[in-house]
């Protein structure tokens, strides 16, 4: 057997039986100590093994870290960062909240991931982030999955009496004067259920959305549901010093 054929059965058996001792390596492949020590040198520098103490290890398979959207992929991305950053200095230690759909409702999500909060949210892609980095408390609204949205949707009104929280986080489509237009009614409506059940409503929108008026979507809220809005410099100050005079707390970051 030459060396690349027994180099390629070694990792095929480590694979399949996670590690392999020194002693194991010399008997079934009837090699010296020293040609077992060599082909466990090359294998691990080739990084097809781990080599330990004795031995080596499989090498696991290291999962992709994924996100819905990044850098190169979002528009406004810095912008909506720095209003993740803002809102997430809202929430403190033990609080409840909501964060549901959209690209700066996630990056919010991801900006308290770690955090001694319960994030309730119903947006599929948020909640296999914070699972899979491990956050603490992390509270998945049942329902039917919506593929085509990645939400959780509950026809049953009643289901929602189950979450309070201290903070709700939600973002849309268009903030008027009038209130905040969303685009997808399925999830408005899901969002509607459980908006009577935050202490505070706070939406986290980029400037490029702050309009005179809605062109399409469902209006989601009158602005004077709206108890705080973070959004960035660039937003129509016309529209926003209309909305802070209906009483509306405007953060510009």
């Amino acid at each position: 057997m030459n060396e690349i054929v027994r180099h390629n059965e070694i990792v095929a058996l480590v694979n399949e039986k996670g590690e392999l001792k020194v002693t194991e390596l010399i008997e079934i492949f009837s090699i010296s100590p020293a040609t077992a020590r060599r082909d466990i040198t090359k294998l691990a520098l080739d990084g097809r093994v781990r080599k330990v103490r004795n031995g080596i290890l499989r090498l696991e398979e290291q999962k992709p870290i994924w996100a819905p959207i990044d850098i190169n992929n979002t528009d406004h991305y810095h912008e909506k960062a720095r209003i993740a950053i803002r809102a997430a200095k809202l929430c403190e230690s033990d609080e409840n909240v909501v964060i549901n759909c959209g690209s700066t409702a996630f990056l919010l999500g991801r900006e308290l991931c770690g955090k001694n909060v319960s994030i309730i949210t119903n947006y599929f892609p948020l909640a296999c982030y914070l699972i899979e980095h491990d956050h603490e408390n992390v509270i998945i609204m049942g329902g039917l999955y919506n593929k085509t949205q990645n939400i959780i949707l509950n026809p049953i009104a009643s289901f929602t009496d189950s979450y309070a929280a201290k903070w709700m986080f939600t973002s849309g489509k268009t903030l008027t004067p009038t209130g905040l237009y969303k685009n997808e009614i399925l999830g408005a409506v899901a969002e509607q259920q459980i908006l009577e059940k935050a202490e505070k409503l706070v939406v986290v929108v980029d400037s490029s959305k702050i309009d005179t008026k809605a062109n399409s979507g469902m209006l989601f809220c009158p602005v004077n549901k709206i108890d705080i809005l973070i959004t960035g410099r660039q937003a129509n100050k016309e529209v926003i010093d209309c909305i802070k005079e209906q009483g509306v707390e405007v953060i510009l970051v």
